[in-house]
């Protein structure tokens, strides 16, 4: 079993496509992976949820991160969007906690809200109360998030990326071959 800057390391440099670019954001990637991979095998369901912009990216990853030709178990991951459509129209602090209860009803074994998109857009109220958020912020520096610029013209095919070592990472911790 290898461990996991070591194993993150050697798949960003065997990777065919340029992504060259992780190499030096492997330090702060590292144990925002560990977290959200681990959360999955424990058990906790993930509550997908973009701002408009990128919606694209997590309609996506809903299609993607169970897709049968995987060979992997089928795992709890969600569009917050689609579980709750009335996400938009949250905006006390009362309904958000209403909200919250629900999830907690839904979700015995926990959850988590992987986030991606602005760092001021409302749904990071949400995002950000869940201390274990898997959070991609585009223009700010959050603590405990991945940090993206929108004005990158690579910011597409870094995300993408990115999923795909993020995927990798779960398919390894789910078959043993890394150690969390």
């Amino acid at each position: 079993m290898k461990e996991l800057l070591a194993w993150t390391l050697e798949t960003i440099r065997n990777e065919k496509s340029d992504f060259s670019w992780m190499e030096e954001y492997r330090y702060e990637w590292a144990p925002l992976v560990k977290s959200a991979v681990s959360q999955m095998l424990e058990g906790k369901t993930v509550l997908v949820v973009t701002d408009e912009h990128h919606k694209w990216f997590g309609q996506y990853i809903i299609n993607s991160v169970n897709d049968l030709g995987k060979n992997r178990p089928l795992l709890p991951v969600y569009s917050l969007n689609k579980c709750f459509p009335s996400l938009k129209s949250l905006k006390s602090t009362e309904n958000i906690q209403l909200l919250e209860d629900m999830f907690e009803i839904s979700y015995p074994n926990g959850y988590y809200i992987w986030y991606i998109g602005k760092g001021d857009h409302p749904y990071t109220k949400i995002a950000y109360r869940n201390e274990d958020s898997f959070l991609w912020i585009m223009d700010e520096e959050v603590q405990n998030s991945f940090a993206f610029r929108s004005s990158d013209p690579l910011l597409d095919i870094k995300l993408l990326q990115l999923y795909k070592l993020f995927d990798a990472t779960l398919s390894a911790a789910l078959f043993g071959d890394l150690e969390l």
